[in-house]
């Protein structure tokens, strides 16, 4: 069976409902970010997806990424690339956040996510 390059998924539940760039949220209007909240690469191993759970899973246990798994409007998604320079992959999970949480995770960890490759 090939793998193919790109693939996704979710770290929780399928969201059900379909999500556009403004919603209203609990009576107010919100605008919806999508955004890279997370990124690793993985070398050239036979199950990437597998060997992928367990950084996926630190993740979701740090404080960024308890702060992103409550309070993003759907589940985040992860995304897996093929690394082309490496010959592995590169994954990436995006979360969509209302603006107002958009904005305290760029002050507070906006940076860090896009040194890391």
């Amino acid at each position: 069976m090939a793998l193919k390059n790109d693939a996704q998924g979710h770290l929780g539940s399928i969201p059900v409902k379909p999500t556009f760039e403004i919603m209203v949220i609990d009576g107010f209007a919100h605008r919806i970010h999508k955004t890279v909240v997370h990124k690793f690469t993985m070398g050239d191993v036979e199950d990437p997806d597998l060997y992928a759970a367990q950084p996926l899973l630190d993740w979701q246990h740090s404080e960024m990424g308890e702060w992103v798994m409550s309070r993003a409007v759907d589940t985040p998604e992860w995304h897996r690339h093929a690394d082309v320079m490496s010959y592995g992959y590169q994954y990436a999970v995006v979360a969509k956040l209302k603006e107002k949480d958009y904005t305290y995770w760029i002050l507070k960890w906006g940076n860090d996510v896009d040194k890391k490759r």
